[in-house]
């Protein structure tokens, strides 16, 4: 296996997006798992593979990735939206309720806005509009 190096790393960084993009998530999740272990600050990475474990169904691994990037950037509002999907989806409402709270809170974008709205009204966290698969930043 060749060395690896920051440049390699980039590479599979980006990569990794474009197969998530192509709805790869388990070939980008391979692809991070390098990046991370060779730099496991990289906060982007992180969120990229948090995305990537969201569309693969690992919902126990994507909370634990999206957690971590809020750790360390509590006040991004995609993380909390994104972790408020991911509790949604394993049926835990009421925590998801918190997060999509804060990310309307945080940034005042409409899926984040009818995540809380959608999420509080129902009760049930039934799935609304927007997904953290579709992150626009």
């Amino acid at each position: 296996m060749p060395e690896s190096s920051p440049e390699t790393h980039v590479i599979d960084f980006r990569a990794a997006e474009q197969l998530l993009a192509a709805r790869d998530p388990r070939g980008a999740i391979q692809l991070l798992d390098s990046v991370i272990t060779a730099h496991p600050e990289n906060t982007a990475a992180r969120l990229l593979r948090a995305r990537a474990f969201f569309l693969a169904a690992q919902l126990r691994p994507a909370e634990l990735e999206f957690q971590v990037v809020l750790e360390r950037e509590p006040d991004n509002a995609f993380a909390h939206f994104a972790l408020g999907r991911t509790l949604e989806r394993a049926d835990r409402s009421e925590e998801a309720l918190r997060h999509f709270r804060l990310a309307a809170a945080l940034e005042s974008r409409p899926e984040f806005i009818e995540a809380a709205r959608f999420a509080r009204e129902t009760g049930n966290g039934e799935h609304g509009p927007g997904d953290p698969d579709h992150e626009t930043e």
